[in-house]
């Protein structure tokens, strides 16, 4: 038995973290398990779920709505930052996790708790995400992980569940592992995991097949403000109700679906389907707009810098000085990134129709044309062109030389 009496533990109502309300009890000697869920937007009967960990033997069940601080804190930064794991997704899950553990902490210390534990398995990301969060945040307070130690099979698990009460969501024939968000949804495991195999329609959710989408074709304009999206079609939202509604729309044209192969934190692959619909959306807007207000130089060196800010989020250093020295760097660049993206939206496919930013634009058409109007000194390219190649010129005098 352990010397711990009081432990928080974040809790989403599932298999797993609900087995481990018994099992910090039974095999941890845990007296009081206070379940503490975030509501981020899933869309779930939250009450259900609060009840669900009292009848699992919380002593307390505790939710909180964070769907706010979700999108202006996590999700905005994601879209200043291009953020997409292996060019491909978003972080939908992953930008959950650090806001999720910071409320765990802060609940802890509140409720003067001896620790905290959370559900993650020792093959995923989520459980490197919550540890290495939870350290940078309270590096003094424990961290109790079930799922690490009890060495069940998710069937197996399943039924131990059912021991002490607690409903199976799944078949036990065919699971998938599913997380759901506002910003989109996680599905993996069962049927996927044969990578041949296409995900039956059963998987989505959020997003229409493309055999059911709208045989018509709809145009969207999206307005940024310092990188951030704010409107549209010209209507100002709010940001939760702007993520809602994007959302809708693009899930509905079947855009959104991600199916890859995934290099995960611990070292192994696996099959990962997402959906993220409006956030992929976003952020493909985001990207057009960059590429009109933001010079050269910056572009490639924020590029560069993109990847390496989604792969520390992905990796679970969400508070870290490298992440913060690079949101630093990108919220720099953002004061110029304002204007509207207009796109269109046909049988899963997102396509840029037109770009525009009446302040921040280094489009200049009278020097870009072809026209009769045009402005740029033409004359100038030749002795442009000599000293940009000059060292080059050199080099291959320099290595005829040596060969003849």
């Amino acid at each position: 038995m352990s010397n711990f009496h009081k432990v928080v533990l974040a809790y989403s109502g599932g298999v797993d973290t609900s087995a481990c309300i018994p099992y910090l009890q039974n095999e941890y000697g845990v007296k009081d398990v206070i379940a503490f869920a975030a509501d981020l937007g899933q869309g779930d009967e939250l009450e259900h779920i609060r009840q669900k960990a009292l009848q699992a033997g919380a002593s307390e069940s505790i939710v909180i709505d964070l769907i706010e601080p979700f999108v202006s804190d996590y999700a905005f930064p994601a879209i200043k930052a291009n953020a997409l794991y292996e060019g491909k997704y978003p972080l939908s899950t992953a930008l959950a996790r650090p806001l999720i553990a910071n409320r765990l902490v802060q609940i802890a210390n509140d409720l003067n708790a001896d620790a905290v534990a959370h559900g993650c398995t020792g093959k995923g990301n989520d459980q490197v995400r919550f540890d290495l969060a939870i350290a940078s945040l309270a590096p003094e307070l424990p961290i109790l992980t079930p799922a690490r130690q009890w060495s069940m099979s998710r069937e197996e698990l399943i039924v131990y569940g059912e021991k002490f009460g607690i409903p199976a969501p799944v078949s036990k024939k065919s699971p998938y592992s599913i997380d759901v968000n506002l910003l989109g949804r996680s599905i993996e495991a069962g049927p996927l995991e044969d990578l041949y195999q296409a995900p039956s329609e059963d998987v989505y959710q959020m997003t229409s097949s493309i055999d059911n989408s709208p045989e018509k074709a709809q145009d969207l304009e999206i307005e940024f403000q310092a990188g951030i999206p704010i409107s549209i079609d010209g209507l100002q939202l709010d940001p939760v109700s702007l993520i809602k509604k994007v959302n809708s729309i693009a899930g509905n044209f079947g855009f959104g679906r991600i199916d890859m192969i995934e290099n995960r934190v611990v070292g192994i692959k696996s099959r990962e389907i997402y959906e993220a619909p409006g956030l992929m959306l976003l952020i493909k807007c985001h990207q057009e707009l960059e590429s009109l207000t933001l010079s050269g130089d910056v572009l490639r060196t924020k590029g560069n810098l993109e990847r390496q800010w989604a792969d520390l989020v992905y990796q679970g250093f969400w508070f870290s000085p490298l992440k913060k020295a690079l949101d630093a760097f990108i919220d720099e660049t953002q004061k110029d990134v304002n204007g509207v993206i207009k796109v269109r939206l046909y049988k899963g496919n997102l396509i840029i129709q037109g770009r525009k930013s009446s302040i921040n634009s280094l489009y200049s058409s009278d020097i870009s044309t072809y026209g009769s109007n045009d402005k740029f000194d033409h004359t100038s390219a030749e002795g442009f062109i000599y000293i940009w190649g000059l060292a080059n010129r050199i080099w291959a005098s320099v290595t005829r030389k040596k060969n003849i």
